[in-house]
């Protein structure tokens, strides 16, 4: 009997799950939405939601336990989690993660869903106006010069 046991082992050893559960932390706080199987979302929504926790702490004791959680790009993802998702969602008290759940992957049938930030649409639309756009090719030249040549 497992009692006690919390969380899935995912068919990994113990190593393996907490580099691949570090690798999707690290994704969904730089991309701030990836796309996994539902399993695997469901248990990177409880260490995401434990980094935003310790992210609106903002104490020396908190960013210990954060690189503790973080274990490659430390520095990149860690600065985001203070600086911008923990300011986010200060007035939040938790259920800072959402679960999108997309249909069966073609391969092999596993269920995949979407598991995002709060928010992260927004901070979308926002990077996209700040990216700056490309000017249009304008079209009229090539149509005017076609309508000066003589027509036989």
């Amino acid at each position: 009997m497992r009692h006690k046991k919390a969380g899935r082992k995912l068919n990994r050893n113990s190593s393996h799950r907490e580099a691949m559960l570090c690798n999707l932390l690290n994704s969904l706080v730089k991309s701030e939405r990836i796309q996994t199987t539902l399993i695997r979302a469901k248990e990177l929504q409880k260490i995401a939601d434990k980094a935003i926790t310790l992210a609106k702490k903002n104490t020396t004791a908190s960013i210990t336990q954060l690189s503790k959680l973080v274990k490659s790009d430390r520095e990149i993802v860690i600065t985001k989690l203070l600086k911008e998702l923990g300011p986010r969602f200060a007035t939040r008290e938790g259920g800072y993660t959402r679960i999108i759940k997309l249909g069966f992957r073609r391969g092999d049938a596993a269920p995949t869903a979407l598991i995002e930030y709060l928010g992260a649409d927004e901070t979308a639309k926002k990077k996209a106006k700040k990216a700056p756009k490309a000017e249009p090719v304008a079209e009229a030249p090539a149509a005017e010069a076609k309508a000066e040549e003589p027509q036989a």
